[in-house]
């Protein structure tokens, strides 16, 4: 919707009509208590529906009048505190209409049977109670572990190692140690610099020979990275650091005064990652040397099927790169691999980010899964089809959500062997 007043009116009356039905349901649980404790609870109720609606109000107006780096915060603390008590609530109103309807069903059957009214009421009553307290406990686990990816679940890194076989490998480049990471979103952690610094002082412990950022370093604006560019410049790799842009990067959700505004926003993005040490490759290709021989590292701007920008040029950052040679492609999103990548080209590895994982998920031994991959067919891990493979890294900041739930920030270290 254009106009912002008539989508956020809308956003509140659905957020009031879930919290009358799941008032209802709190009513049934607190009704022998005394009324005092009735009154309490109720006040708590009320307070979170009614302060994110003054939240929800605030953010459109805020937008324009604090500083960015304020304004992230507030929405980031704002859509936190939606989602940790709606996703909950959601849950235990499902309960309650199971109730509803259980009561509608049964109280139509009593009636044609002429049953005695008092024992459906006393039946309901019991009923009634239990579905309640089955939908309140039923709500606490997801309500516990939102709680937990906010609190702790967004700083919980994790290494994650594996290795890829290629029969073209060259022989100098057996045993090649790529660290990849994804979708920094240096906005996420204004608050948090020693984060920032637990992930530098992770990623040089590994000593990498190549270290490859596949995009979104910010969540809107370049000067997310001002505070943390002391601390990113300390990372270091044998062979060169190597970045390329994510559709986050190029300043396509702030409203900008002008195009000029938005032009010279990206630019300083840009030469900030340059500033920094990393070599940005936008729709270009670099050779990387280990005496005699080589490789092909190709880096595109962010390609993604719409809403996303498709400023990736495939064709372009291929150019005067030898068809037989050994190649890495670095694409924002693995959509690209699908649609121009495999099997349209012999690119032998992809790297990619993007997808975040949907930041929940759950993960056991040989089974993987999240939401996400209702949108993206390769959203996390190592996919391979014949000789050509994508890796998706599901990043290391967050956005929207401000917590991360068994989807935690994560260093690939890809180790490339020669068969």
């Amino acid at each position: 919707m254009r106009n912002p007043f008539i989508f956020i009116s809308i956003f509140i009356v659905v957020l009031l009509i879930i919290d009358f039905y799941a008032y209802r349901g709190v009513k049934k649980l607190i009704v022998d208590l005394e009324e005092k404790t009735k009154r309490i609870i109720k006040i708590l109720f009320w307070i979170v529906p009614f302060g994110l609606i003054a939240g929800l109000i605030s953010i459109s107006q805020l937008r324009d009048v604090i500083s960015p780096e304020k304004y992230l915060i507030f929405f980031h603390f704002t859509s936190g505190t939606f989602i940790l008590f709606y996703v909950p609530k959601l849950i235990f109103i499902f309960f309650n209409f199971i109730d509803d309807l259980l009561h509608g069903t049964l109280h139509i059957f009593s009636r044609k049977k002429k049953e005695n009214i008092e024992e459906f009421k006393a039946k309901k009553i019991t009923r009634s109670k239990f579905l309640t307290q089955v939908g309140i406990i039923t709500a606490g686990i997801p309500f516990l572990a939102l709680a937990y990816g906010i609190a702790w679940g967004r700083f919980d890194l994790i290494v994650r190692k594996l290795k890829i076989e290629f029969d073209n490998l060259p022989q100098k480049f057996n045993g090649l140690k790529i660290v990849q990471i994804s979708d920094f979103h240096m906005g996420s952690f204004l608050n948090q610099f020693w984060f920032v610094e637990e992930v530098v002082e992770k990623v040089n412990s590994l000593k990498p020979d190549l270290l490859l950022f596949t995009g979104d370093f910010v969540n809107n604006t370049s000067d997310e990275m001002d505070k943390f560019l002391e601390v990113l410049s300390k990372l270091k790799s044998k062979y060169g650091n190597y970045s390329i842009l994510g559709n986050h990067d190029y300043g396509e959700y702030v409203r900008w005064d002008s195009e000029e505004a938005k032009k010279n926003n990206l630019e300083r993005l840009k030469n900030l990652q340059r500033q920094v040490g990393f070599d940005l490759l936008l729709n270009e290709n670099r050779k990387i040397k280990i005496e005699d021989e080589s490789i092909e590292l190709v880096g595109v701007e962010n390609w993604g099927l719409p809403p996303f920008p498709q400023y990736g040029d495939l064709k372009k950052a291929l150019t005067n790169v030898d068809d037989d040679s050994f190649k890495i492609l670095m694409s924002h999103d693995p959509t690209h691999w699908d649609e121009e990548v495999y099997p349209a080209t012999n690119i032998d590895l992809t790297l990619s980010g993007h997808t975040h994982g949907a930041q929940f998920g759950i993960e056991i031994p040989g089974w993987r899964w999240s939401p996400v991959n209702m949108r993206y067919k390769r959203w996390g891990g190592l996919y391979t089809e014949g000789k050509q493979h994508l890796h998706v890294n599901t990043g290391i900041g967050f956005i929207g959500f401000p917590g991360r739930v068994g989807m935690p920030p994560e260093i690939t270290v890809i180790e490339l062997e020669r068969i």
